[in-house]
Order: C-alpha cells, then structure tokens, then sequence
C-alpha cells in the first residue's frame, strides 16, 4: 500500500526527471492552471460516486483525486510538510 508521502515522492520524482513519456510530467508542465482543473474535476467525480456508484468506484475516485491534489502541490510549488502543518 502507498502513502501520500510515497505518492508525493514519485510525482515529485518523475518531475525532476522529465520524462517526455510520462503523464505526470505531461500535466505538471500545463502548470498550476491545468492541475487544478483536474482537482475541480477529480472533486466532483469523487462525489458524485460517493452518491450513486459505491464504495469501489468511490475509492477509485478518492485515489485520483488525491494523485492530483498531489501534482498541484509540486506545480504550485507547496513542500509536504507545509500541508502537513495544516492537518
């Protein structure tokens, strides 16, 4: 099982890297405006299982959304632990 921090490390990493072929480098580099669309997006789909598609689906939701809660964090440029302080 991966942790936050395990997935903020990996996003943070293939960032760092560049890698052309990946999707996370893809939308970090469409910067703080295009990741945070897909939050708005990824949000709304979360509920909208959570209210209709079950505990599967739902989860599946909630994991995206968090992916990419993740990638606003590195494209805006805000460090784990100054979340972390907020928890």
């Amino acid at each position: 099982m991966k942790t936050f921090e395990q997935l903020h490390g990996e996003l943070a990493d293939k960032w760092a890297r560049q890698d052309p072929t990946s999707g996370t480098v893809t939308l970090l580099a469409g910067g703080v405006h295009a990741v945070g669309k897909k939050v708005v997006e990824e949000a709304a789909e979360a509920w909208m299982a959570a209210e209709h598609e079950g505990t599967d689906r739902t989860a599946l939701e909630i994991s995206q959304l968090l992916y990419h809660a993740a990638a606003l964090m590195i494209a805006a440029d805000v460090p784990l632990e100054a979340v972390q302080r907020h928890l």
